[in-house]
């Protein structure tokens, strides 16, 4: 089951060739040098093409982590903790390097695909029967990996109409 799970990723790979990719980057702690301190940063480890809950690098299958844009960091009052720690991230990857409104994802985690084709689910992958399927949200259900990824490359390739 594995070679029909890999086979389904190897299509999607070449099926992909020339579409953009998004870098994947992980983060960085604040640290001192000669004794000045130095802000957290988010660094650049990689690029990945983006499918919904999926990261395809060219050798492996990630779950998506968080997603932010980099921004330069502005001081800002916000209502939620959750918006002032966006906040961070995004001015984190902006000192480590990424452009000013560059999607950025950090937090991903990879995928074992030879513990799926074993009956054991690896992130949003899972065998559904003897299909290989993808939880594409957290309150959804599994649907097809195949047509799961016939779609997300499709939307790579032609976004909607004003999609960014």
């Amino acid at each position: 089951m594995t070679d029909g799970i890999t086979a389904l990723f190897d299509d999607a790979r070449t099926r992909l060739a020339g579409l953009p990719r998004e870098r994947l980057a992980r983060s960085v702690p604040a640290r001192r040098i000669l004794g000045i301190a130095r802000a957290p940063r988010i660094v650049p480890v990689g690029e990945a093409w983006h499918l919904g809950v999926l990261l395809l690098t060219d050798d492996a299958v990630l779950a998506t982590g968080d997603i932010v844009r980099a921004r330069f960091e502005v001081r800002r009052g916000y209502a939620a903790q959750s918006q002032r720690e966006r906040a961070e991230l995004a001015a984190a990857a902006f000192r480590g390097g990424f452009a000013e409104g560059e999607p950025v994802h950090v937090g991903w985690q990879p995928l074992d695909l030879a513990a799926v084709a074993g009956g054991e689910p690896s992130g949003p992958l899972a065998l559904q029967g003897d299909v290989p399927s993808v939880r594409w949200s957290a309150a959804g259900g599994y649907r097809a990996l195949e047509g799961y990824l016939a779609e997300r490359i499709e939307l790579l390739g032609n976004p909607p109409r004003g999609a960014s």
